[in-house]
C-alpha cells in the first residue's frame, strides 16, 4: 500500500496559475531579434517582388506586351514557382527563415492553398483538397469579390470609366 501511495505522489498534477505558467513559458522561449526579422523579411520580400520585376521585363521585352499586358502572367509564373517550391519543401523552410516577408506578396498566399490541399489530399480530392483549401482562402477570395463588386457599382454610377 504505501508504493501505491508513494507511485501516485511521484506524479501529482502540476498546477500553475496563468500568470506562473506565462512566466515559466517566457523562460523557456528563445530570444528574438526584432531587428533581424524585419531585415529577413525584407531581404526575402524583396527578393520576391524583385524576381516578379524582373519576369514583367522579361515579358515585356521578350514577348512585346505591354507592362499591363505582361502583369497577369507576371503574377501566373510568380504563383506557379510558389506553389512548386511548396510542394518540394523548400517555401515553408524560406517562409519560416523569412516570416511575413515570405507571406505577404502572392506567393504567400499560393503558399497556404497549396499546403492545405497538400496537408489534406488523404481525404479526397472533393472533400479534401477541395474542401479545406478553400476554408483557408475562402475568405480572402470572398472579400475580394465583395470589395470589386462594390468598386464596380461606385464606378458605375459615378460614371468614372478605367483605362
Amino acid at each position: 500500500m504505501a508504493t501505491k501511495n508513494a507511485a501516485r505522489n511521484k506524479y501529482k498534477k502540476m498546477t500553475m496559475s496563468p500568470k506562473e505558467y506565462q512566466t515559466f513559458a517566457k523562460s523557456h522561449e528563445p530570444n528574438r531579434s526584432v531587428a533581424a526579422n524585419c531585415l529577413r523579411a525584407f531581404v526575402v520580400g524583396g527578393a520576391i517582388c524583385l524576381i516578379g520585376q524582373a519576369l514583367q521585363d522579361m515579358f515585356v521585352h521578350v514577348f512585346g506586351m505591354s507592362k499591363t499586358d505582361a502583369s497577369n502572367p507576371t503574377v501566373a509564373v510568380l504563383i506557379f514557382i510558389a506553389v512548386v517550391l511548396t510542394s518540394m519543401g523548400v517555401y515553408d523552410k524560406l517562409a519560416q527563415w523569412a516570416g511575413a516577408g515570405s507571406a505577404v506578396p502572392v506567393t504567400g498566399f499560393a503558399n497556404s492553398m497549396c499546403s492545405a490541399a497538400l496537408e489534406h489530399r488523404s481525404e479526397g480530392l472533393v472533400l479534401g483538397v477541395g474542401g479545406n483549401m478553400f476554408k483557408l482562402a475562402g475568405g480572402v477570395i470572398v472579400y475580394g469579390t465583395v470589395a470589386a463588386f462594390f468598386v464596380g457599382i461606385i464606378y458605375m454610377i459615378f460614371g468614372i470609366r478605367g483605362h
